[in-house]
Parts: C-alpha cells; sequence; structure tokens
C-alpha cells in the first residue's frame, strides 16, 4: 500500500511510519519543510506540504491507496489550525481518488459514560483543555465527509513513547481504561491498531478509542 503520512515528524507520526515501513507499506512523510530526519527506509520519502493548503494536500494524495493524519498545533498559541488542517485535508482528500483516510484524534472526544466525554471529566488536565477541544472541534469537521472512508483512532488519557508489544484494545467512541483504571498505550502500540485498521478497514466512518 502506498500511504501519504501528513504529520509525520511529530512523536506518534514517526511511530506510524516505522510500523508501515516494517509491514512493506511505501510511505510518504509530511512535513512544513520537507524534512523528515528522523525516518529511514528506502520505501520512505519526504516532501514538504502546507496541511492547510486544500491544493497541496491534494496534488501530494494523488496515487496514494490511503491519507494518514498525524497533524496537530506547533504551539498553544494557534489550536485553531487543527480545524483549518482538517478542512484542507478533507478537501483534498476529497478531490482525488484516494478516499481513505485515517486521523490521529484526540482522546478529549471519547466518552466514559453515555452522556459524559473525558474533557468533561475533573480527571481531564484543566490545562490540556484548549487543545482537547481543537481535537474535538477538527473531528466535528472530519466526520461530516461522507464522501470519504475515514476513521477517527483517539488514544487513551496517557500515550507516550515507550515498548511496540503488539497489544491494544479498541472500542467505538469510549475512553479505554485497563483492569487498573489506568487508561494509557505506548506511542509505538498506537501505531499498530492504526495500521492495522488501514489493512482491515474493518472501521469506517467510526470513531474509535484506543488503550491497553
Amino acid at each position: 500500500m502506498n500511504v501519504l503520512l501528513l504529520g509525520a515528524s511529530g512523536t506518534i507520526g514517526q511511530r506510524i511510519a516505522d510500523e508501515l515501513l516494517d509491514r512493506d507499506h511505501a510511505v510518504t512523510g509530511t512535513s512544513r519543510s520537507g524534512e523528515v530526519d528522523a525516518i529511514d527506509g528506502e520505501d520512505f520519502e519526504a516532501v514538504a506540504v502546507d496541511a492547510t493548503d486544500a491544493d497541496e494536500i491534494a496534488d501530494a494524495a494523488a496515487d496514494h491507496d490511503a491519507v494518514v493524519s498525524a497533524l496537530g498545533p506547533s504551539d498553544d498559541a494557534d489550536l485553531d489550525i487543527l480545524v483549518e488542517m482538517a478542512e484542507a485535508v478533507v478537501d483534498g482528500v476529497g478531490a482525488v481518488e484516494t478516499e481513505r483516510l485515517l486521523w490521529v484524534g484526540g482522546a478529549g472526544s471519547l466518552y466514559v459514560d453515555e452522556d459524559t466525554q473525558f474533557i468533561e471529566t475533573d480527571a481531564f488536565p484543566d490545562e490540556l483543555v484548549p487543545l482537547a477541544q481543537a481535537h474535538i472541534d477538527a473531528f466535528a469537521v472530519v466526520r461530516e465527509a461522507d464522501d470519504v472512508e475515514w476513521s477517527y483512532l483517539a488514544p487513551p488519557g496517557i500515550i507516550e513513547p515507550g515498548e511496540r508489544t503488539g497489544d491494544y484494545r479498541t472500542v467505538e467512541g469510549e475512553l479505554v481504561v485497563d483492569d487498573e483504571g489506568d487508561s494509557y498505550i505506548t506511542a509505538e502500540d498506537y501505531a499498530v491498531a492504526l495500521a492495522d485498521e488501514l489493512e482491515s478497514g474493518d472501521e469506517v466512518h467510526t470513531h474509535l478509542g484506543v488503550g491497553y
């Protein structure tokens, strides 16, 4: 599979690229500068793309089988850019024959019970609320893209670099919590979950929580 990976230079983007390359997929990784130094491989190419420009995304996505977005704001002062990028990605992907889109989301959008999102709970850190709301606003754009085969994969409460075990669980729309009440996954195992969904296509137009 030939995959366009938006935001390849980020912590999660790098792990997704490594996982896809290990599975013998070809990956075109984007960044604003066109430099993605942390990823190596003969099936990896780095290109410069402005992720707020639908035309640039369409040009980059052409001839790719799928697009993965691991996009995020570069700093807290520019959180509105997440919605701009979602609009550009949806428009860009919709303009070409590439129909498959996997989006790296935010945990705040997931539900802890029928009526309560994680962002609304006392357990959610106050300092992360603005970023989480920006991710939720971006998801509102993605989920309206009926002409795109999107899947939105939201991590648990904590995601950080660590060991790749290959273990994970997904639950539709819900925050994934383990038997001890912890909501956690390594970025490496999150990448496994995303790559598995990319290959299977089982959860199109689905909001998935990922965790242990």
